[in-house]
């Protein structure tokens, strides 16, 4: 009976060490980017050029405003929502660009954003290899 308790807790202390390992490399690495969005102030503090916020603040309106004029009030407002500058964005999308949206997100999708609608943000984390 000790001898399955012990071999028990030698089991999950490897699962244990295998999670600790897993998380630090893509705490490292970040490769779905998403460091910016669960972590903004550490992420500007331990990494900071992952983190930029360009964008001006009107004070009598108290809205945010941006350069990249392509998007809509709508869209702006969900890009920061998810910790995304929107003037770090294109404002021109190459046909290369737009294949490979239409090839994550259907071309009936890309023609709702491309009329106004708003990017959910899975869909943007998903669909930001494009922009590279």
């Amino acid at each position: 009976m000790i001898k399955i308790i012990k071999m028990f807790f030698i089991v999950l202390g490897v699962i244990f060490f295998i999670l600790l390992l897993a998380l630090t490399y893509f705490f490292i690495t970040d490769p779905y980017n998403l460091r910016p969005t669960l972590m903004p102030i550490i992420g500007e503090m331990v990494f900071p050029n992952t983190v930029s916020d360009t964008s001006t603040t009107d004070s009598e309106t108290n809205t945010s405003s941006s350069n990249n004029s392509t998007l809509s009030p709508a869209q702006k407002q969900a890009l920061e929502s998810i910790g995304v500058n929107p003037d770090s964005l294109p404002s021109t999308i190459t046909p290369s660009q737009e294949v490979c949206f239409v090839g994550i997100l259907g071309q009936a999708r890309v023609n709702e954003v491309k009329g106004g609608a708003t990017l959910s943000a899975m869909e943007f984390f998903k669909a930001s290899s494009c922009l590279k």
